[in-house]
């Protein structure tokens, strides 16, 4: 496939595509360092490269743009996510090692400046925009731990952990690591050194097998 379908019916030009994608990028930018009500379309236009009409041409309104430029950057987080998660698709002998490397995994992704913006964005915004944290849950945690639960299930299954609830068991393992992270960083505001993050997830991965690893008692 080289590009999406226009109205038409024909495919979209790369370039159309390349210059939307870039618009977004921008916007994302321009939303998280001045806020929505501060950032103005003429300073999305200036970093994406473009004529201030062509945002328009592409986004008809800030509104608009606001929201598409959310949902992609929720959707490149969640890419990041599901590429860390796939890792326990073939975890090899060491389960424990693997285990503690997804989970330090999706702790660097967390504190990331996209997800700490993502989430900062969201929460300043949904009064104005009630849908959005459907939207970007939807597409980053959501969509996160069904990709960790069909993982711990196929475990499961394997032996390698304990009959559970595969659903319950991502959504626990999620909470080990978000709780704190999100309370030592004063909800994204302060940044966590690598090895305190990574004792984080060290010790998410020693809770979650304590009450999941194969041979304990449910």
């Amino acid at each position: 496939m080289t590009g999406t379908a226009s109205p038409a019916g024909r495919a979209a030009p790369r370039g159309r595509i390349d210059k939307r994608q870039a618009i977004l990028d921008a916007a994302f930018t321009v939303f998280a360092r001045r806020g929505y009500a501060e950032a103005c379309v003429q300073e999305i236009a200036e970093v994406a490269g473009v004529a201030k009409p062509t945002v328009y041409n592409h986004l008809s309104d800030k509104e608009n743009l606001f929201r598409h430029a959310m949902a992609a950057a929720a959707d490149i987080v969640m890419t990041e996510n599901l590429a860390v998660a796939e890792r326990l698709r073939d975890p090899g002998d060491d389960l424990d090692a693997v285990l503690e490397e997804v989970a330090y995994g999706l702790v660097q992704v967390c504190c990331g400046e996209r997800s700490q913006s993502l989430r900062w964005l969201t929460y300043a915004q949904v009064a104005r925009f009630p849908d959005l944290i459907e939207v970007v849950q939807g597409r980053t945690s959501v969509r996160l731990a069904e990709a960790l639960a069909d993982r711990l299930a196929r475990l499961s299954l394997a032996g390698r952990l304990r009959p559970c609830d595969p659903a319950l068991a991502a959504e626990q393992f999620l909470a080990l690591l978000t709780a704190p992270m999100e309370a030592r960083s004063r909800l994204g505001t302060h940044d966590i050194p690598a090895e305190e993050a990574r004792g984080v997830a060290r010790a998410a991965v020693d809770t979650f097998l304590r009450a999941y690893g194969a041979g304990t008692v449910s």
